[in-house]
């Protein structure tokens, strides 16, 4: 089951309250898919409990040698994931994964669908 943005699940990543004391909500489209693709990109599989199958694992690249075939294996998978999961609210246009020692960099240029322009968003941990 694809993970898109409704009115029901706006509520932004990290959860935090705004200054008003209510729960923080994500009011543009380009923040909910970023948010979106930021909470696919760092979930590990096996994470959520009602998804087993969610999410892309990049935070264990931090342990595995950079190679070139890991690189381009690990692009493929979150190309792969990001259609899969999220397929309704953006296309994905390219993926580039940068891993060093201390972290992983993920530059991921999308479209919002339908049609949108192309957007370049860049998310480290």
């Amino acid at each position: 089951m694809p993970m898109s943005p409704s009115s029901s699940s706006d509520v932004a990543f990290p959860l935090h309250v705004d200054r008003s004391g209510a729960t923080a909500r994500v009011r543009s489209p380009v923040a909910r898919a970023e948010q979106l693709i930021e909470e696919l990109l760092f979930t590990s599989p096996g994470e959520r409990l009602n998804r087993p199958d969610l999410g892309c694992g990049l935070l264990e690249l931090l342990f595995e040698q950079a190679t070139d075939e890991l690189r381009a294996a690990t692009r493929f998978q979150v190309t792969s994931e990001l259609q899969r999961w999220l397929g309704d609210v953006v296309g994905v246009v390219s993926v580039d994964v940068a891993v060093d020692a201390s972290q992983v960099a993920v530059t991921v240029v999308y479209r919002l669908l339908p049609g949108g322009e192309p957007r370049r968003a860049v998310f480290v941990r």
